[in-house]
């Protein structure tokens, strides 16, 4: 980074902005294999947040990459950097006062780690889309996994590339098991709980 970089002080503050819209601002960072239903349940829960009169705005894995991180391939450099930018760009979207909900594979702990280290207390809130190969491989929307079978995908996640699970996520959905619905229910009555909505 060059010297001659200085950081320019915002005439609004964060908390100023939390105020007026009468809600903390954080990262809900959905992470879980391809086809888990990361995106499905952040996308219903933005829905949800924005009937409530909450400011929220999802960043999705496939979405950022037409755009922002369109120069990266999937190889472990490359996936490193698409969750730094990531991190960096949802960092924004605190500090404006929004929800900023993220709907990407990580499949680094060390990763998701770095952009948790980015934020302050509470603003990072890991949410675990749990589901297991088997089921995400039968759901194959996209047929990313008979793909990866036929090794027409490298470094896939699940198939030929590690997924390392979160260790103690803020909040754990299980979409084997529950609803994108139930989902929904569950993270309103978990961030309500915790005073965050």
């Amino acid at each position: 980074m060059t010297s001659n970089i200085v950081w320019h002080k915002s005439s609004i503050s964060k908390q100023e902005r939390r105020q007026q819209n009468k809600h903390q601002s954080f990262i809900l960072w959905f992470t879980g294999l391809s086809a888990s239903g990361k995106s499905s349940v952040a996308n219903a829960f933005a829905r949800t947040l924005f009937e409530r009169g909450n400011q929220a705005f999802v960043l999705d894995g496939d979405n950022v990459r037409h755009g922002l991180n369109n120069d990266l391939g999937f190889g472990e450099a490359d996936r490193k950097e698409n969750i730094r930018r990531i991190g960096e760009v949802s960092k924004l979207f605190v500090e404006s006062g929004q929800i900023v909900l993220t709907a990407f594979i990580s499949p680094y702990r060390a990763d998701r780690q770095i952009v948790r280290d980015l934020m302050g207390e509470g603003e990072f809130l890991e949410v675990y889309v749990k589901c297991s190969v088997e089921t995400c491989e039968k759901r194959d929307p996209k047929g990313l996994y008979k793909k990866a079978r036929n090794a027409e995908i490298p470094n896939f996640t699940g198939i030929s590339a590690p997924y390392e699970e979160p260790h103690h996520p803020e909040v754990m959905l299980d979409t084997e098991q529950h609803s994108i619905e139930q989902c929904v229910e569950q993270l309103t009555a978990i961030l309500t709980d915790k005073g965050y909505i």
